[in-house]
């Protein structure tokens, strides 16, 4: 056992050493930041903006559920007032499938697209990016996986989001699934973060209280773990704090709720500041391991998020107590005079009573016992050789960890029905 342990440390400070090197080439990287239009009607000024770059076409990537809302309606408005030419895409699903992307590229070499705007959460942001830099690169996205893959700079890039989570309209990365080997790919590139966002709350009204909750704790989560990591900077840290306390503050509001108009607003600039705090500094094990339980169980990501981050919290706890209590007085559950100890534990319950007020499962349903071991091999791996953690974890500490989460009872299996259906179109031109 005391073997066990002196290992596991020797590994996590020769890892640590590594990432904490790598850490100060990633504050020499150039990261552009977004022209951002922020309040009611944003998405609508962002199409008569994109107006005076003089497109040929634009593809605008989203999903079948906002082309019918109507959330596209405003941007769309628009551009045909400035007399753009556009298309929209809207066949991409949760996860962003890689096949989907296939289909997107397809469809844009076909309509010869000379811009992409991705309009929606995360999966249409991911899928627009990966789709803009693999074709300006002519390469497959596997092809992309990993850092600066791609010689060429993506075609140019807009983003629209619509939900408070993901930040992605201000990172470097893009994330879509393989669901042929039950897999996450991250593409990660600085020219990835797009020219112009629109952060609209008006768009984000109707979002059901489940689907707020999930990706407000995803929001949170990207502060946190840009927060404790050591690839933090002044910059990202003053982010990562400021989402923190917007997000304690707002995110019940909008779960209870949905018209309060002000905390989307406040929502959707928190997932933007966790985005850039995350974008500089990087994540962690809850990301290493939600990952995984995406690729193979197709868990939502946000929803994985805030299952795990408790857990995850609680084993690095003894190496990030001063944060820890930082982050206690920024969300205001614990007072100044508190100790370091004391604030820590706070805000460890914080985050569980968070949970539950949001409806948020303390157990994963679709998490198997025979599956663990290999979910956190892979999460291990993910973690040694691409995040800046306080702390690493071992083989064995990473299981304990997810089996934290292993609920009481073995899914059942779902019955599966043949259903007949006829195939919708994907493509709608303008």
């Amino acid at each position: 056992m005391f073997a066990n342990l002196l290992t596991s440390a020797a590994r996590s400070v020769g890892l640590s050493t590594v990432m904490r090197a790598a850490g100060v080439l990633t504050r020499l990287l150039p990261i552009s930041q977004p022209t951002m239009l922020v309040g009611p009607g944003a998405s609508a000024r962002l199409g008569q903006a994109i107006n005076d770059f003089g497109h040929q076409k634009v593809l605008i990537v989203t999903d079948a559920m906002i082309t019918r809302l109507g959330l596209t309606a405003p941007l769309i408005q628009a551009l045909t007032a400035g007399g753009t030419r556009f298309v929209v895409f809207d066949a991409i699903s949760a996860d962003a499938p890689v096949e989907q992307i296939e289909q997107g590229m397809a469809f844009l070499n076909a309509e010869g697209c000379d811009a992409v705007v991705a309009f929606g959460g995360g999966s249409a942001m991911d899928a627009a990016k990966t789709m803009a830099l693999a074709v300006a690169n002519h390469k497959h996205p596997r092809e992309l996986v990993g850092y600066f893959k791609g010689w060429r700079a993506p075609l140019p890039l807009y983003a629209v989001p619509t939900t408070a989570g993901t930040g992605s309209e201000v990172t470097v990365a893009a994330v879509v699934s393989d669901p042929e080997h039950h897999r996450k790919l991250v593409i990660a590139d600085t020219r990835l973060v797009p020219r112009m966002a629109a952060l609209d709350p008006n768009l984000m009204l109707g979002l059901p209280p489940d689907i707020t909750a999930a990706t407000g704790m995803d929001a949170l989560t990207h502060a946190i773990e840009a927060y404790i990591g050591h690839w933090g900077t002044d910059y990202s840290d003053r982010m990562a704090l400021s989402a923190v306390t917007m997000i304690y503050k707002n995110l019940t509001l909008v779960y209870v709720n949905g018209q309060d108009l002000a905390a989307r607003e406040k929502m959707a600039l928190a997932a933007n500041y966790a985005g850039q705090a995350f974008t500089r500094a990087n994540v962690g094990y809850v990301h290493a391991i939600s990952h995984q339980l995406g690729g193979l169980y197709h868990t939502p990501h946000g929803l994985a998020n805030a299952i795990m981050l408790p857990h995850v919290l609680r084993f690095l706890s003894p190496a990030i107590t001063a944060k820890l209590a930082v982050l206690a007085l920024r969300a205001k559950v614990g007072k100044k005079n508190d100790s370091e100890a004391v604030l820590a534990q706070k805000f460890l319950d914080s985050i569980d009573a968070m949970n539950a007020r949001l409806g948020i499962p303390a157990t994963l349903d679709a998490l198997r016992e025979k599956d663990i071991v290999a979910l956190a091999r892979a999460a291990c791996r993910e973690a040694d050789t691409n995040y800046p953690v306080p702390l690493y974890l071992s083989q064995a500490e990473c299981e304990a960890v997810i089996r934290k989460v292993l609920p009481a009872h073995p899914p059942s299996k779902p019955k599966v029905r043949k259903i007949a259906t006829k195939r919708k179109s994907q493509a709608t031109v303008g």
